[in-house]
Order: C-alpha cells, then structure tokens, then sequence
C-alpha cells in the first residue's frame, strides 16, 4: 500500500472540513435531538460524534507517541459529556491531525506499528500506513452515520464527495 505524506494532508484537510460541516449541522439541533436514539450503531448523534472523537484521538495517540484518551472504548460515546465540550475538542483533535499530517515525511511511513489493543486484549503490529488508511476510512464511515442521523432528524447533511472540498481552507 503506497500512502504518501501528501495523502495524509488531504485527507486531514478533508477531516476538518467534514468536521466543521457537522458541527454546523448540530448546531441547529437542540441538545435533546443530538441525543436521541436514532438506531443507529452507537445510538444518538453525540454519542456516534463522541466515538468518532475517541478513536480519532486513540489513532493519533498511536501515530505519534502522545498520551490517548483516559477513558476505554466501552466508554467512547460519552467521550464529551455536553455537545459543547465535544466541539471545543473535536477543533483540537483536527488541528492536531492537520499539524502531525504536514509534518510527516516518507520516512514516518515506512514499518509497522505495535500497539496493546484493549478491544482484542492483544499486541498487534500492522503497517503503519494500513493504520493511516484505517484511521482516514473509520472517520469516514461514523460520519457517514452522522449523515444518515442528521437527515432523519430533519437537519441538512454535509456535502461530503472529496472531490467536492475547496481548494483552499480554512480548515480549522
């Protein structure tokens, strides 16, 4: 699998802007909407956005050596305890995806990364550019729940086609 620092910048830049489209989207939701059980896997809006979070910060904790989230993935949906809170770390979370992004070099993405997984209760070693990629398609995929929630609920879903992101950001 051939995954350039290049790569990582887009698709950090496409995080964020996805990102800021949800957050304006729950920002015309009242709290109890955010809430709500929809059917979903993680349930609720905030509580899939609070996973996604949680995973975003665990992957990057793993990526670049930094401390992770001090709760366990059984905890991962109530990451942020009020959509506020969410929002504030969600900006921080994607800045530092962007910042570790545009720092990479080819050399960064070379070998295997070893983690303890507490989901397997193992060590695992994988490519690191396989846990890139992984990273890139898990936010992908929450946030196309986020989409299919937000429109039941009668907000406005986020333009997402990658092809479709602006040229230029503001990212963050």
């Amino acid at each position: 699998m051939i995954v350039t620092p290049e790569y990582c910048v887009t698709m950090a830049r496409y995080n964020a802007w996805q990102n800021r489209q949800v957050i304006a989207a729950f920002a015309g939701l009242e709290e109890k909407a955010l809430r709500a059980e929809r059917g979903a896997f993680f349930g609720a809006l905030l509580a899939t956005a609070n996973h996604l979070l949680w995973a975003d910060r665990m992957w990057l904790s793993r990526l670049t050596g930094t401390d992770g989230p001090t709760v366990s993935g059984s905890e991962s949906t109530t990451f942020c305890a009020t959509p506020a809170d969410w929002e504030i770390a969600r900006y921080r979370t994607d800045a530092q995806i962007l910042l570790w992004a545009e720092r990479l070099r080819a050399v960064d993405l070379a070998g295997d990364l070893t983690w303890y997984s507490g989901m397997t209760r193992a060590t695992l070693v994988k490519p690191v550019t396989l846990c890139i990629v992984h990273m890139f398609n898990h936010q992908t995929h929450h946030r196309g729940q986020i989409h299919a929630m937000l429109t039941a609920a009668g907000a406005k879903g986020a333009v997402s086609d990658l092809a479709f992101m602006p040229d230029s950001g503001p990212w963050l």
